[in-house]
Order: structure tokens, then C-alpha cells, then sequence
């Protein structure tokens, strides 16, 4: 199946199996969305991501984060910057998730990393997604 924004189609696939209190979420790996499963693994909202080595493409399997009582932790996901409309952030501008509570991953020219990092390292980026 070819797909216009498998980034979106990666995080759609996230809010549904996470929605659906799902343990794991499967989709076609990337090096991008590789990238951006280490991104919300470092920020602790999901538990763990693997590559399997399958057929035709790679496919990335991506173990989801509960809480006691199957509280979801993450509690909302969103695409930003689309194929349509890019949108890009100096480091003076990254936007502050839900005042810091949240996490901005950002594409920038030293990699993909919350925003948090890139603020400390002074680089701005593609402002790909939105997690809290």
C-alpha cells in the first residue's frame, strides 16, 4: 500500500491502537519514523520500538505505555507539519506543548530530537509532531 504522509499514517496508527488500549502498534519502518519512535521513547510515552527485518520492507513494531488502572499516557497526538504545508520554527520560536508539559518533535539539521534538546543545542527545525 503506498502512502502519501507516512508520518501521519505512523501516528495515526499510534492515537488508534492507543485509543484502543492495544499493547502494540505495527507499521512499515522508515529511517524517518525510526528516528521519530526514539524521539517519544526517550520522552518516555511509549515503552519500547523495534526493527523487524521482514519481507518486501522493515517493519517497525512499537510497544505502548500504560499507567496503573490502564491510565493512557499519552493523551493526545498530533502531525504539524504537513506535506501540503510545512512548517518551520527558528529556535527563538519552537512552541512550548501545553506550556512544557508536552513534547514538539523537531527536525532539524543535527537530527530529529524533542524540543527541549534543540532549544539547548540553538537550532531550529521542521516542527513535525505534537505529543502530550
Amino acid at each position: 500500500m503506498n502512502v502519501t504522509d507516512p508520518i501521519a499514517d505512523m501516528l495515526t496508527r499510534i492515537r488508534n491502537a492507543n485509543s484502543a488500549n492495544k499493547a502494540t502498534v505495527s507499521m512499515p519502518s522508515s529511517k524517518k519514523l525510526v528516528e521519530i519512535a526514539r524521539v517519544i521513547y526517550e520522552e518516555g510515552y511509549i515503552e519500547s520500538y523495534e526493527i523487524e527485518d521482514t519481507a518486501p520492507q522493515k517493519t517497525l513494531h512499537i510497544t505502548l505505555k500504560y499507567g496503573p488502572k490502564k491510565a493512557k499516557v499519552i493523551r493526545g497526538i498530533k502531525r504539524v507539519s504537513k506535506p501540503g504545508l510545512r512548517i518551520y520554527s527558528s529556535c527563538a520560536d519552537l512552541p512550548r506543548v501545553l506550556g512544557g508539559l508536552g513534547t514538539a518533535v523537531i527536525s532539524t539539521s543535527k537530527g530529529v530530537m524533542a524540543d527541549r534538546d534543540a532549544r539547548k543545542l540553538g537550532v531550529g527545525g521542521e516542527v513535525i509532531a505534537f505529543v502530550w
